[in-house]
């Protein structure tokens, strides 16, 4: 209660007092049907779709939020993964002996421009989210304080009306006509009305805007939303093939100082070991190939390929067995590992490329 003499007088905290007490003594006879009570079917369904369309907005704010911390947290985890990449990027995985440190050199730039384009990539997804879904949606909710506030009012004034309106029937029906009392009351009565009439009308205007205007704000919200995903996972996909092509090149290096360290030992072999210039490679050795994408073998003199692979391409053992737009060869990880050609297949030419 507000103390008397910070702003509020003795008459008008009486006068707030006296309210109260007229409010809950009205409220208490209209419960017991002991007096009628004024209603409107349409507003009451106005101000159903109004608490409906206020909690579904603040459900839609709370999953929004929770979405974009999402991201966020996704974020700090993308960023820890990529460091600790590039942390663990060896160049001695290269071989400083056997490999052009030129090339070390543009392969560690390229991760390096390829983390910091990824880190910018989710900082901007993240405050175009903020910017263009998050705060518009809150402007649209801040509007439902006010309006919940004066609906508490309206209600509050429809009780002081019906509560005039049955104190100005009961002094016109009483046996002795005061005719102050009677005007007194007129008067009360007309100005409760008056408050009443100027609330509801004002609501009855701005609550149905209110309830059209969700389908605008839904809209921006996952249009945004969509626009800004299908750029971030666009983007995002450039890098990750960014990302992609460098650990196929430190893939392939790798099997290439492989290949070398066998050249290194094959050069100690007896003259007579199989040999063609090009490091301990099969027998029929023609060239080299590598896979552009993956293929998955229909018959057992297949091989089955996954993008990346390097392929030892031999001649066939019969010009009559090849068909037109297929080789035959072996993996390069396999004939390293194992120098066995039984495990050669044929494949698709087209699912490869020449190196």
């Amino acid at each position: 209660m507000a103390e008397i003499g910070k702003g509020v007088t003795a008459g008008k905290l009486a006068i707030n007092v006296q309210k109260k007490f007229t409010r809950a003594q009205e409220k208490v006879l209209q419960k017991l049907g002991k007096a009628d009570e004024t209603r409107d079917a349409a507003f009451e369904e106005t101000v159903g779709s109004f608490n409906k369309q206020m909690v579904e907005g603040a459900k839609l704010q709370k999953d929004l939020k929770a979405y974009l911390l999402a991201v966020k947290t996704m974020h700090d985890a993308s960023r820890r993964l990529q460091e600790c990449l590039a942390e663990m990027y060896d160049p001695e995985w290269f071989g400083k002996e056997e490999v052009d440190s030129m090339v070390e050199e543009m392969i560690e730039k390229e991760m390096d421009n390829t983390l910091e384009d990824t880190d910018a990539n989710w900082t901007d997804y993240y405050e175009k989210l903020t910017d263009e879904s998050l705060l518009s949606l809150d402007t649209y909710l801040s509007q439902f304080p006010d309006i919940k506030a004066r609906l508490a009012k309206r209600e509050r004034k429809m009780v002081d009306f019906d509560s005039a309106r049955h104190h100005f029937a009961s002094i016109q029906k009483g046996k002795k006509k005061d005719e102050a009392k009677i005007a007194k009351a007129e008067e009360e009565l007309g100005r409760a009305q008056k408050v009443f009439e100027e609330l509801n009308v004002e609501l009855q205007d701005e609550l149905p805007v209110l309830w059209d205007s969700r389908v605008g704000v839904y809209v921006n919200t996952f249009q945004n939303l969509a626009s800004n995903q299908e750029k971030f996972h666009r983007d995002m996909g450039k890098l990750s093939q960014n990302l992609n092509d460098v650990m196929t090149k430190l893939d392939e290096q790798r099997l290439d100082n492989e290949g070398a360290n066998h050249s290194v030992a094959g050069d100690s072999q007896p003259a007579n070991a199989v040999t063609n210039g090009d490091g301990d490679l099969p027998e029929g050795f023609l060239y080299k190939v590598k896979v552009l994408h993956d293929y998955a073998a229909t018959d057992g003199d297949e091989l089955e390929l996954k993008t990346g692979d390097m392929v030892l391409v031999m001649a066939f053992d019969s010009p009559d067995e090849q068909d037109d737009g297929w080789l035959v060869g072996v993996k390069e990880s396999h004939w390293l590992q194992h120098k066995d050609i039984s495990i050669k297949g044929v494949f698709p030419e087209n699912f490869t490329q020449k190196v």
